[in-house]
């Protein structure tokens, strides 16, 4: 079973209404405002974003998915076929090439995906060259609307969490992964809860909307 799926601003209210009651700490960050929805495309072409987007600049990402795109890479059969210089050749380093060519040949079933529970959906795909944790925990909160997945590698996430429990040191991804275990089963709600609160405190954002 997938669990709860985020579809739009009804379920992120439920959600922030039991992490309030659950948590009181994060009443700070809930008084914000409505949370964002954040719901992205799934399939080939959104984990391709994330392999393009790995280690350079949103500007250079951009350049590069526009590159791709003008000949005709975000398409799965296509990067498939594709060789490692003709990747090379729109914008891709040798590595980012290896991953995109990984990626396509994997022939991932994005619907079954879509359908299988949160550790399978992360698993699947942390067995694919370039697709880190991170990603794969992204890709299911985000692509896919799974509301109890959490990323607690993520550097923004564990500096809010610093902030708003008043710890001295920002906690590791270890110890994160731990404290959210308590915000279950909305732990993508606490997540959309924190990036919020980094926007407040920072004012920047720790993923792209």
């Amino acid at each position: 079973m997938t669990g709860r799926i985020i579809e739009g601003p009804d379920d992120l209210a439920e959600g922030a209404a039991w992490l309030a009651a659950r948590e009181p700490r994060f009443a700070p960050a809930l008084a914000l405002g409505p949370l964002p929805l954040r719901r992205w495309p799934e399939g080939f072409a959104a984990l391709l974003d994330a392999i393009l987007g790995q280690q350079v600049s949103t500007a250079s990402a951009a350049a590069i998915r526009a590159r791709m795109e003008a000949v005709g890479y975000l398409d799965e059969d296509r990067v498939a076929r594709a060789s490692e210089d003709d990747l090379r050749a729109a914008g891709l380093s040798r590595q980012k090439a290896r991953y995109a060519s990984a990626l396509a040949r994997a022939r991932l079933d994005y619907d079954a995906l879509r359908h299988a529970p949160d550790a399978e959906v992360v698993a699947r795909l942390v067995a694919l060259p370039g697709i880190g944790m991170w990603t794969a925990e992204i890709y299911a909160m985000f692509s896919l609307g799974r509301a109890d997945v959490f990323a607690p590698g993520d550097l923004a996430l564990q500096e809010a969490a610093r902030l708003l429990y008043g710890l001295e040191a920002r906690p590791s991804e270890r110890t994160l992964r731990a404290m959210a275990a308590e915000w279950s089963p909305w732990r993508a709600v606490a997540a959309r809860a924190l990036w919020a609160y980094y926007r407040a405190a920072k004012g920047r954002e720790g993923v792209s909307a």
